[in-house]
């Protein structure tokens, strides 16, 4: 980890390519568990791996993905999955679990309207794709410091615009705290994909926001 700051005795940094499989068993864990349009689906935490090692080749190049260790034990706690709006949907998303359908349904119609109009150029908007926290460290501000550092690094590297899909009531909720702004959004009660109510047992969830945040 290139190490950007340290705070409250947890460090914060650039992920590495050694520090990868570890990143996403940590995600993967996290999602598969806790957030909502993941476990409605009943996405397995196996599948969630495979889901996230499609993204991989660009982490570690891209210097754009932060990730959290403990300064005594260095382990990893958290990390924040990001890349540029640019990249292409990787080829390989039509082999994932077909359970990922729904999910991917509902945040391309929030993606759809948003980008509708705009110019997408590289280095331009920094895409806050995947923010997981491990449970015994959940609660200490280690969510909004990944966010934080992402952030400075994006605008390090000539980001003009920070973009996140958040999912659930806490991540929104984090991301207001860093200055984003709801621009899109729809109902997990209202969402049928395929005639059916996929989302109806979290409706407590009002739906997913695609949020973003100018960062000059």
């Amino acid at each position: 980890m290139v190490q950007i700051r340290e705070y409250e005795g947890i460090q914060y940094g650039l992920c590495e390519t050694s520090e990868l499989d570890e990143m996403v068993i940590l995600l993967a864990d996290t999602f598969s568990r806790f957030d909502p349009p993941a476990v409605a689906a009943g996405i397995s935490s196996k599948e969630f791996e495979e889901f996230i090692r499609i993204f991989l080749p660009n982490v570690a190049s891209d210097g754009l993905t932060i990730i959290a260790r403990t300064a005594d034990t260095s382990e990893m706690v958290g990390a924040l999955l990001t890349e540029d709006a640019y990249a292409p949907l990787p080829a390989e998303l039509e082999f994932i679990s077909r359970k990922f359908e729904p999910v991917l349904d509902i945040l391309g119609r929030l993606g759809t309207e948003y980008w509708q109009g705009k110019e997408l150029n590289p280095r331009e908007y920094l895409h806050l794709f995947l923010l997981g926290v491990v449970r015994p460290f959940t609660g200490r501000g280690i969510a909004r410091q990944l966010v934080r550092s992402c952030l400075e690094n994006g605008v390090q590297k000539g980001y003009r615009v920070g973009v996140t899909e958040a999912t659930n009531d806490i991540s929104q909720h984090i991301f207001r705290q860093q200055g984003f702004i709801e621009r899109v959004r729809r109902s997990y009660q209202d969402y049928r994909y395929e005639g059916n109510a996929v989302f109806a047992s979290i409706k407590e969830h009002a739906g997913p926001m695609l949020m973003d945040k100018d960062l000059l």
